[in-house]
């Protein structure tokens, strides 16, 4: 056996896609995976679920052969047959719905299992060329991109090596140890180099609050009331960069006057916080010019998300600290890539007046809701990419409802056995990213990755990018993207980009596409005609669902409030060892997490007659799902958190934690609202 180290990124989340260094043991096997050392953000380092993927590359349950569904659906009664008659049944199923209801009755579905551009984002270019149903990308981040451009105007932000450079940094909204373990790494250099204080603002005490110097445990969806009150004692008490709000802003006398009112006391009765605490916060903020806002997704997913995001992202204008090194704001830079993305995504083939339909909502879309299906047709025929419906998208008792449907065909391409894969009636079996060619951005770092496959495909899996040419190829959709491989998709795209060519990025480990100082810190001027960074956002522009949002930043009260029939917020924050229900069927994240868990505060156990390791019913009118206790002092009374997602399959009932999760689109431009839930909760073998 010949062990070698083969560069690789992490195609499973899209604010690290780390830079990978593979053990690759054979021509189908691999061992251990290590972070590159050579990239200066990755450093060496990669989370533990990624490093053990072993697991799941190897696991005996992967899927191998094309499958036919022999017994009802969710049966679990399938047959093995050959690719030619798989494709063969999915493409006549894709005639037929067109022939009797359009083209639109068709919804090709995916998501980011893959980050990859080539495997993640060919099916666009399959829809394109198809006239399918497109799909509006509403279950990540959404929410918080239009929050960030309301008032930055361009999406991209700091380097997020600058960290190194700060002497506060500022983790807001997301628990990066569990999810983008970098941040950690660069976080506590800083800390340990030059004394940087590291806080954390989080509804509860995760990992990453528990490794922060200060914790602000504030109520879910309240970030901007926390936010206003920081502003307010920042213009007060004389932290205010007033030549700096001259040049780069566009109102901050209109802004001040508006802010006189959101004082300490005025928040500490919305976030549950303590009004001292949130003053020390804003006194240690105001006095640390090179301050680094890190800013996560978690507080983004609520129906006042976008609001959160943008109040937040005011706070280093106000200050000044963009003017600094390791001063400013991050929270992604998938703007940061000028890339030609007409070959991968069929641009050049989109025909304009095709329906947009909502991923979040696929409950509703499948379920026949007018208003989901936007005017058009049923949807009759589907394929699923990279994506486990069934299990993560909101609302999902109804999402399972809608694939149980008799009338509704369903192919499914997937590595392993999923509960959406369950439901199909064809399901076609998936490579992972060790196993095709595929190229990277990082949203939370500044790399441009090309990689080749490490090891061989396991049985007759097939990439995300094959199984569409093979289908198109049925179908009769030309397009120059479904003549080329993979790689040379990639060659092509970055050729029309003015880049290198994917030979030599792949040999150099990447392209470093930061921007010069100057751009990265918008001292040339921000996104927006004229340059100045927006208090005032036009929110109209941003979405159609902008509705009421507030002309300057504020706390806005449209969240799924607590009430005397529901008391209770619910938060479904990341687990640490499962990436959404990637790692899910690994057996060492298994065994770490044990079993779905609700965490409450003590005194909510001892009022609820709840005890350590007991049984709560949790409730709202989507549904009911039943989980183990966990006394937890680290959140407010009055919160429940449950670290997700768990398979359907590991709750009592079968009804998982999105049975409780609604699909209602945030203003102004729709997303999914995760943590923004309503529940009662009652011992488990209480009478209803």
């Amino acid at each position: 056996m010949t062990r070698s180290l083969v560069r690789s990124a992490c195609p499973h989340d899209c604010p690290s896609t780390c830079a990978l260094d593979i053990e690759r043991l054979d021509a189908g096997t691999i061992g251990r995976i290590h972070g590159a050392a050579d990239n200066p953000y990755t450093a060496g380092v990669v989370c533990a679920k990624v490093a053990r993927y072993a697991e799941r590359v190897h696991n005996p349950d992967r899927l191998t052969r094309p499958l036919r569904r022999i017994g009802p659906k969710g049966s679990g009664r399938f047959e093995a047959i050959g690719w030619d008659e798989a494709l063969d049944i999915v493409a006549a199923a894709f005639r037929e719905a067109t022939a009797e209801h359009g083209a639109e009755a068709v919804w090709p579905y995916n998501y980011a299992g893959t980050m990859g551009l080539i495997q993640r984002d060919g099916i666009k270019r399959f829809r394109h060329v198809m006239g399918y149903s497109r799909m509006k990308e509403t279950i990540c981040s959404a929410i918080g991109r239009a929050g960030w451009m309301a008032g930055v105007g361009a999406y991209r932000g700091l380097d997020p090596r600058e960290m190194h450079e700060a002497d506060l940094i500022v983790l807001w909204g997301g628990n990066m140890a569990a999810t983008q373990v970098h941040v950690m790494t660069h976080a506590t250099a800083a800390r340990k180099a030059r004394g940087a204080k590291i806080v954390s603002v989080d509804p509860y005490a995760n990992a990453t609050a528990r490794a922060a110097d200060i914790h602000l445990a504030l109520r879910p969806g309240t970030d901007g009331a926390l936010a206003c009150a920081v502003m307010h004692v920042l213009f007060r008490d004389g932290f205010a960069d007033r030549d700096y709000l001259e040049t780069y802003s566009d109102c901050p006398e209109r802004l001040e006057r508006h802010l006189r009112t959101r004082t300490p006391e005025w928040a500490a009765a919305i976030t549950g916080l303590d009004a001292n605490a949130i003053t020390d916060f804003a006194r240690l903020y105001g006095s640390v010019k090179n301050s680094f806002l890190r800013l996560g997704y978690g507080f983004t997913r609520s129906r006042n998300g976008a609001v959160n995001m943008h109040a937040v992202s005011c706070l280093p204008v106000i200050t000044g600290a963009w003017r600094h090194r390791g001063g400013g704001a991050l929270f992604s830079n998938g703007g940061l890539y000028e890339l030609d993305r007409t070959l991968i995504e069929g641009l050049d083939a989109r025909t304009p007046g095709v329906r947009d339909l909502d991923m979040s909502q696929i409950g509703r879309v499948l379920t026949g809701d007018s208003g989901a299906l936007a005017g058009g047709p049923s949807v009759t025929a589907m394929l699923t990419q990279n994506t486990n419906p069934a299990v993560v998208a909101p609302e999902s008792a109804l999402v399972r409802r809608g694939l149980a449907r008799e009338d509704l065909f369903l192919c499914v391409h997937e590595q392993f056995m999923t509960e959406t894969a369950m439901m199909a009636d064809i399901v076609l079996p998936a490579t992972t990213f060790l196993e095709h060619d595929d190229m990277y951005v990082g949203g939370g770092h500044t790399f441009l990755q090309v990689t080749r496959r490490v090891i061989e495909p396991l049985g007759e899996c097939r990439s995300n990018h094959e199984v569409l040419q093979g289908l198109a190829g049925r179908l009769g959709g030309e397009h120059r993207g479904f003549e080329l491989s993979a790689w040379e998709v990639m060659d092509e795209t970055l050729r029309a980009s003015g880049l290198p060519r994917a030979d030599e990025i792949a040999a150099n480990g990447g392209i470093d596409c930061t921007k010069p100082f100057d751009e990265a810190h918008y001292l040339g001027g921000f996104g927006w005609p004229g340059g100045r960074f927006r208090f005032a956002p036009d929110w109209a522009a941003l979405g159609p669902e902008a509705g009421a949002l507030p002309p300057l930043p504020d706390h806005v009260a449209v969240t799924e409030a607590a009430d005397d029939e529901h008391p209770f917020r619910l938060v479904t924050a990341p687990a640490h060892d499962f990436l959404n229900t990637s790692f899910t069927e690994t057996p060492t994240s298994r065994r770490k997490l044990v079993a779905p868990t609700a965490l409450i505060h003590p005194d909510d156990c001892g009022a609820l007659g709840l005890d350590d390791g007991g049984r709560v019913r949790l409730g709202n009118r989507r549904g009911s799902v039943v989980v183990r206790v966990r006394p937890f002092a680290g959140l407010q009374r009055g919160v429940i958190v449950v670290e997700s997602i768990w398979p359907n399959a590991d709750f009592e009932e079968g009804q998982g934690i999105n049975t409780l999760t609604a699909a209602d689109p945030a203003p102004p431009a729709g997303g999914a609202v995760f943590h923004d839930t309503a529940v009662w909760a009652r011992h488990a073998d209480a009478v209803a």
